[in-house]
């Protein structure tokens, strides 16, 4: 019989020096000078290019009491058991197996993560990390093999009764007893999926945001100068532009910011007769940052800021709308339109951000950014094709980690941009600090895998995983992603990290966002059931708790942040949802009510939700659907 068993990585508290240490390798950046502004990033035209499921596992509670510490668990560590006694013992036959732990830890008898380029265990004892060749070569393989493309098979029509099976996830279930719809919490969730679409009255995609995202200040003939009269004066242009790359550009970065303020000091030094001829993307670009900019503004009140930014997006689209968004691209472009979608789904607007996305990710085909540029554009500066490769992940990244809050279809599907070639080059205008590129690696590596392995099957209510080996080998290639992750995300600690934030603010971002951003994930494949393969319970409570633990320390240090970001906050809300569904149905089982109240995991489960609702009813004045969350997760309890 197949046995889950649950092994727990021994993590690495890595105290602020040493985590300061790992950081010191940036390079200082050097200051450029750049062609005006119109004479790159040229547009290009378009051209048309019932069964029930089974009762959930419920291992015994492990001997280790539990911590803030983040652990690798699992059900796919397998074996077999049920050999017959009565067979004649056979020859015991010599091991051969290569070794995949480092050779420090095989040495010292210690239980290695295999991370790379260093294990845990290994940058703790600050030690040499060295694998052999053969763990090497397997290493690669796997992680390669996790970003392959496979189309989702649909699911075979069903007749009668059995056509209505329950949603295969506990995180999707939500509120409903029944499990059979998600609409019934839309306005709170932003999950109704598809269904909308069918009916013939007009509706609200998600629930929110059912007013009109730009609103119009603008007169026929005004063009782009009446767009570049209403820019703020350039001092405070410059504040908002400064919050901007302080609180976004860390999670998304995205726009090359020697190159950006190179072109913008240049705009201001244009005469009005100058600035009338000037790339209307441009304008939009700068706006839109303003827009994001004034969002993490914390002087102002709530209801100014919120006006004044919207202002600010509403100029945004009309400068995309001038320089005919629709029918030409670019990369500057294609950039305020990843910046336009994250602003409207902070502002409550997420249905229009879907809606928004859908055309950025055509402009983004049309342009050929999922193309190799080695292939499109082999005549480009390194500085482009690295450019290129940039604004494409961030197109991906959007489209990929929005479907999973939306349990819809991912469209970024086709593409031979490979995440390897998104490397630092000689050149000092194609460079960028190194940490950013690896934070850039590991959310690429995370969107492949999660993209078809999770996005796909849950648009179409399908398993994530249908049989025990397949949820096996999914978890591995998850905690393979994990390991790849450079040591400065993944050793760290609520302590560390804290410190931290006195110093560098913007790996605290990173860390935190890819932490949220993992374990969300991993949650979701631990919660997948099919008839053949039970929810892993204690792996979704743990995965669980790491993601909204990412959380809670994002609003203990940047509380401000926090509240102004919906993805991170809907993605804790949606683990507390999994997290109540899960102790909802571990009470339906003999002893239940008793192991909610004795066993750690739960205990601490139950933790989590009540400290959600603590931090949803403090935004209640600011969030309009706090309120709803609130009384969803109240139920409960």
């Amino acid at each position: 019989m197949l046995q889950s068993i649950v092994v727990p990585m021994e993590p690495h508290r890595l105290g602020p020096a040493s985590l300061a240490s790992v950081l010191s390798a940036s390079p200082p950046s050097t200051s450029v000078s750049m062609p005006p502004i119109n004479a790159g990033f040229k547009h290009q035209p378009i051209a048309p290019a019932s069964r029930m499921p089974l009762p959930m596992s419920t291992p015994s509670p492990s001997s280790q009491s539990p911590g803030d510490s983040r652990r690798e668990y699992g059900d796919d560590d397998m074996v077999m058991d049920g050999v017959n006694s009565d067979e004649p013992a056979k020859k015991k036959q010599k091991r051969n197996k290569p070794t995949l732990s480092c050779h420090e830890c095989v040495e010292r008898k210690t239980k290695c993560d295999r991370g790379r380029p260093h294990c845990l265990a290994c940058i703790k004892r600050q030690t040499e990390c060295r694998y052999a060749h053969v763990a090497n070569l397997l290493e690669e393989t796997t992680r390669s093999a996790s970003t392959g493309r496979r189309m989702t098979k649909a699911p075979k029509k069903r007749q009668g009764a059995d056509s209505m099976l329950r949603i295969p996830n506990l995180a999707d279930r939500h509120t409903d007893e029944h499990g059979k719809s998600r609409g019934a919490v839309a306005l709170s969730t932003g999950l109704l999926s598809t269904a909308p679409y069918s009916k013939t009255t007009s509706s609200n995609v998600f629930g929110i945001g059912s007013e009109h995202p730009f609103a119009n200040y603008w007169t026929c003939g005004g063009g782009l100068p009446e767009v570049i009269s209403v820019l703020p004066e350039k001092m405070q242009a410059d504040i908002l532009l400064g919050r901007y790359f302080e609180c976004v550009d860390p999670i998304y970065p995205m726009i090359h910011r020697q190159t950006f303020y190179a072109d913008y000091e240049h705009f201001w030094r244009m005469d009005e007769r100058e600035r009338k001829d000037v790339d209307a993307a441009f304008v939009a670009q700068i706006f839109v940052m303003i827009a994001m900019g004034t969002q993490f503004v914390t002087s102002s009140a709530p209801r100014e800021r919120k006006q004044s930014a919207e202002f600010y997006a509403s100029a945004c689209n009309q400068a995309l709308r001038i320089s005919s968004y629709l029918s030409t691209a670019s990369l500057r472009s294609i950039q305020a339109m990843v910046l336009m979608t994250y602003f409207l789904i902070n502002d409550n607007h997420a249905s229009d951000g879907w809606a928004f996305a859908g055309i950025l990710i055509r402009q983004a085909y049309a342009m050929g950014l999922h193309r190799d540029p080695n292939i499109v554009t082999p005549n480009a500066s390194p500085f482009e094709m690295q450019q290129r490769r940039k604004v494409w992940q961030a197109v991906l990244l959007q489209d990929t980690f929005m479907t999973v809050l939306f349990s819809l279809p991912p469209c970024t599907t086709h593409t031979d941009v490979s995440v390897d070639d998104l490397l630092d080059h000689g050149s000092s205008i194609a460079s960028s600090d190194p940490t950013d590129m690896a934070y850039i690696r590991g959310n690429w590596t995370l969107a492949n895998l999660v993209q078809e392995t999770i996005s796909s099957p849950r648009s179409l209510d399908l398993p994530i995983c249908t049989t025990a080996r397949h949820k096996s080998k999914l978890v591995a290639d998850f905690r393979s992603v994990y390991r790849s992750f450079p040591d400065v995300f993944r050793s760290w600690d609520a302590e560390s990290l804290t410190a931290l934030a006195h110093t560098n603010k913007r790996v605290v971002r990173q860390t935190v966002w890819l932490t949220s951003n993992y374990f969300h994930n991993l949650m979701l494949v631990h919660a997948s059931e099919s008839p053949d393969v039970p929810p892993n319970v204690r792996g979704t409570l743990e995965a669980a708790h790491d993601a909204i633990s990412a959380f809670f320390l994002m609003f203990q240090l940047l509380e401000s942040e926090a509240r102004v970001w919906w993805v991170i906050n809907h993605r804790a809300f949606l683990e507390a949802v999994c997290i109540g569904n899960v102790l909802r149905e571990a009470a339906k089982e003999p002893g239940g009510p008793e192991m909610l109240e004795r066993d750690p995991v739960f205990v601490r489960a139950r933790a989590d939700i009540g400290r959600m609702i603590q931090i949803l009813k403090s935004m209640v004045n600011d969030n309009e659907f706090a309120q709803a969350r609130v009384e969803i997760l109240s139920a409960y309890f």
